[in-house]
């Protein structure tokens, strides 16, 4: 059908408001024959036509400007326009088997990026699927760029059916959450949107492009180039201050948190702490940040309190906290006698019950940190005071490691052992998740992604195929327990189709294992958390991967090595005995606690 140019008229004035314009369009397509047409077209000038785009045109070249080659989703028949305009530009459509799961695709990518990941739904069902994946963005500071479709905003031949108002419904889900409702704006919107997503705090930003907008024929206007945004460096006072501070202390330690782990940032980091050489310990999301084998590293937070790495942590008294975000279960619990805290960060910290620092140095973390080293290198007098603590903390934590049982501490230690310094492990939300991050050594930023924040079930798998697409020549393990695998395990298919090389480790206790250890450990019975298992091998040789069930301990290795040594998708189910949990856990950290505080569960 030819596209129809109106030329301009007196009738056809400015003062006209869109629908009105567009019903006049409709009637001038009537008059001539295309009665059947859409809203493809503009009204023109007689002179000077500009070259004519459909909107969906517009949004994949500006996807294009912001450097965009990957798009996760699930389109609908509301997207299918921009479906065809994606088919015509360079960025690839990768279909995923689930919304949610192209949701944490979108997020991991801006997480190991620092650009924002993008993922695309239809409207209705489709788009309340990736609520669960936003939130995950948002409160894991993850750029990036959900685009929904939407039944046409000109009119409404289908009435309400599935019309769902998803941009209110994302609003307190995202940094940003808005309709397109002319194709002209589509360049400056979709500038808006990577920009606010990827300024700090990062996080996911949603727009909801309708049907009749993406088809709709409009003068080109042309891309909004980018630049680069510099984020200003701490005040000089602040600086001073902190300073001060950390050479009067005593016993200092830096804690590193997830805010630390941007790509940006981590080469400073490492050198702040090599230069002050101050004992550190991180979060969980920390983790990697400053290589975990260097001498000055204490331990990560797996727990709230009580852990052997709180040793340090409460004979502290001060500690620097180094892009901490209270999004995270809090590593350490403040009170009104403990150490002073420095919030140095890219953000002001938010004052919690259990964290309130006393002063804060905010700036774009990296530069900031190499201006505070040049105050205190070398002049802090007591700066490896906590130090001679590091080796009766990690010993205990490494204990029994390479007992002949599958229990945590050998399966962490074994999986250490198959994957390289810049190897990848990401890590699904269950029991095993403390168990790694207490255990597990990094050496190189952003190798061993968890969720800490919004803590879901389900991203592991989905989180691991975004690793090996990013880095297929790196080894990359999805980590998985059984309960979260079977949440997103479709993908396996989609594993298999952009024929990654990627192992994934589905952990086999046949129950829902960190509710059932809490419910343990606050005394109530064991009920409701435990299920069956399909043949997990059989399931993946389904798919198209390969599948392997270790037998014995001996086994755990050697299955690993195999797996990533054959290449392509292979699932590994490593049946775990969880009788350390406890143990270990609970009844082994009691005993270094007065017996009034020994009565309550562990804070996890």
């Amino acid at each position: 059908m030819p596209h129809i140019i109106v030329e301009a008229t007196p009738r056809l004035g400015a003062a006209l408001d869109l629908r009105t314009l567009f019903s006049l369009m409709h009637r001038r397509i009537a008059e001539s024959g295309h009665a059947s047409a859409d809203t493809n077209y503009v009204p023109q000038p007689a002179h000077g036509r500009k070259h004519m785009l459909k909107g969906s045109d517009l949004l994949v070249a500006a996807l294009e400007n912001e450097g965009v080659d990957r798009v996760f989703g699930i389109p609908g028949e509301e997207n299918l326009d921009f479906v065809e305009s994606l088919r015509k530009s360079s960025i690839n459509l990768i279909l995923t088997r689930h919304e949610q799961a192209a949701a944490f695709m979108a997020a991991t990518h801006g997480r190991l990026t620092g650009k924002p990941g993008v993922c695309l739904t239809t409207l209705g069902p489709g788009a309340l699927n990736l609520t669960t994946g936003a939130a995950y963005a948002q409160l894991g500071a993850m750029p990036m760029v959900m685009i929904t479709g939407q039944k046409g905003v000109l009119s409404s031949r289908q009435a309400q059916f599935q019309i769902v108002d998803v941009v209110s419904v994302m609003r307190p889900l995202t940094k940003l959450s808005r309709q397109i409702v002319s194709p002209g704006l589509i360049p400056t919107m979709v500038r808006e949107a990577f920009r606010v997503a990827q300024e700090e705090r990062p996080g996911p930003v949603h727009i909801e492009l309708p049907e009749d907008i993406a088809a709709a024929m409009v003068g080109d206007p042309g891309v909004v180039p980018t630049h680069p945004v510099e984020i200003p460096l701490a005040s000089e006072a602040a600086l001073d201050r902190a300073a001060q501070i950390i050479l009067g202390a005593k016993r200092p330690l830096v804690m590193l948190g997830a805010a630390a782990s941007r790509p940006r940032s981590s080469e400073n980091l490492a050198r702040f702490v090599l230069r002050t050489r101050i004992p550190y310990f991180t979060t969980q999301m920390g983790k990697g940040t400053v290589p975990g084998g260097t001498e000055l590293y204490m331990g990560t937070a797996a727990l709230s309190e009580r852990d052997y790495v709180h040793l340090a942590i409460e004979r502290a008294d001060v500690i620097v906290t180094i892009g901490h975000d209270t999004v995270e279960k809090p590593p350490f619990i403040m009170g009104p006698d403990g150490p002073q805290v420095i919030h140095v960060g890219y953000q002001p910290a938010h004052v919690e019950q259990v964290y309130f620092p006393q002063t804060e140095v905010i700036g774009d973390l990296g530069p900031s940190l190499r201006l505070l080293a040049d105050r205190v290198e070398g002049k802090i007098a007591n700066a490896q005071a906590l130090l001679p603590l590091r080796e009766g903390i990690l010993s205990r934590i490494a204990e029994r490691a390479t007992e002949p049982r599958l229990i945590p501490q050998r399966l962490v230690h074994d999986v250490r052992e198959v994957m390289p310094p810049d190897g990848i492990l990401t890590l699904d939300n269950g029991m095993y998740k403390i168990w790694f991050a207490r255990n597990y050594r990094t050496r190189v930023a952003n190798t061993l992604l968890l969720d800490n924040a919004l803590a879901t079930m389900g991203a592991g798998l989905p989180s691991g195929i975004m690793a090996a697409l990013l880095y297929p020549g790196r080894r990359v393990m999805a980590v998985c327990g059984d309960g979260g695998f079977m949440m997103n395990s479709q993908e396996l298919e989609t594993a298999v189709r952009l024929k990654l090389n990627l192992v994934v480790q589905v952990i086999e206790d046949h129950a829902f294992g960190m509710i059932r250890w809490k419910q343990a450990t606050d005394h109530f019975q064991d009920f409701g958390m435990t299920f069956g298992n399909p043949d997990f091998v059989a399931y993946a040789q389904a798919y198209g991967a390969k599948g392997t069930r270790v037998g014995s301990v001996d086994d755990l290795r050697p299955a690993l090595e195999a797996a990533f040594a054959g290449g392509g998708v292979h699932l590994v189910v490593v049946p775990i005995d969880y009788s350390e949990n406890k143990r270990v856990l609970v009844d082994e950290l009691r005993q270094r606690l007065p017996v009034a505080q020994a009565s309550a569960s562990p804070v996890t």
